[in-house]
């Protein structure tokens, strides 16, 4: 039988052997406090920069953030990792996570979300370096762009890497696109509105209209290159992981039994022993 969740999950029947909550190599508990770690540390840097900014009189660019896409994907990083673990930590100490309880639509929601934040921080981080990095000023400056501009995609990583999350289905790139095309509208609403450029390869002003379109081509391409390579790094983890390496997964001991079920149907097969409870 073929094994179904290598071709991404199926939203009619969502995530039945909580691979959104689950790893392949740590335990719930574990990814529960990671991931608790990982939020804690975004919205940490993000309310040290707001604090920073009162403090010296630059409220305005605290003001002005919310404009930026960088920003804009950190502050989702930060939520999404709160409502991962909270998904991750609820499995583990009752055995159903949060995620499972939620209406159709928002499970959904969620599975769109995590594609966002496995493809929108490898552009914030590429087009940061290539086409917007001189240098930093302070160590201060130097902690944030590496925290925003560089961990983030750590972030990422992580969880293209350690979960047992199915490959992207190619529906969640309308999400991808269609986001993408409404910051841009954000980006000259801003200027509209307030006067200023977010990204300076936006400016028509000091680049021709054939410029701009092509840098705003360019990131919607690659963005799509992008998730095509996230979709098959996962396609390829879950080969080596759990054809290859038989780690099928760490699972709560109040919900192991529901999890090894629903990954039977999709022909895994796995045996009780390969089921680590924790």
């Amino acid at each position: 039988m073929a094994n179904k969740h290598i071709f991404g999950p199926n939203y009619s029947n969502f995530d039945t052997s909580y691979r959104y909550e689950t790893s392949w190599l740590f335990s719930p508990t574990v990814l529960f406090i990671i991931r608790g770690f990982l939020s804690l540390y975004a919205f940490t840097t993000i309310f040290t920069i707001f604090g920073y900014n009162g403090a010296n009189g630059l409220s305005e660019n605290s003001e002005r953030s919310f404009s930026y896409f960088t920003n804009l994907t950190y502050w989702g990083l930060a939520f999404y990792f709160l409502f991962a673990a909270l998904h991750s930590g609820s499995y583990a100490f009752t055995g159903t996570p949060l995620l499972a309880r939620w209406p159709k639509v928002l499970q959904i929601a969620h599975g769109m979300f995590y594609s966002t934040i496995v493809v929108y921080p490898w552009i914030v981080t590429i087009v940061f370096w290539a086409l917007l990095y001189s240098s930093f000023d302070s160590p201060f400056s130097t902690w944030t762009n590496t925290s925003q501009h560089a961990l983030n995609a750590v972030y990422a990583l992580f969880e293209i890497i350690f979960p047992r999350t199915d490959p992207l289905p190619f529906i969640d790139l309308v999400p991808v696109v269609v986001i993408l095309a409404l910051y841009l509208g954000l980006a000259y609403v801003t200027h509209a509105t307030q006067g200023f450029y977010v990204y300076s390869f936006l400016d028509n002003t000091k680049n021709s209209s054939g410029v701009v379109a092509g840098y705003i081509v360019g990131i919607l391409v690659g963005s799509v290159i992008i998730f095509i390579i996230v979709r098959y790094l996962i396609v390829f983890r879950i080969w080596v992981t759990e054809k290859k390496l038989g780690m099928t997964g760490k699972f709560s001991c109040r919900g192991v039994s529901r999890a090894v079920e629903a990954d039977a149907e999709k022909g895994l097969n796995r045996p009780s022993a390969e089921a680590e409870v924790h």
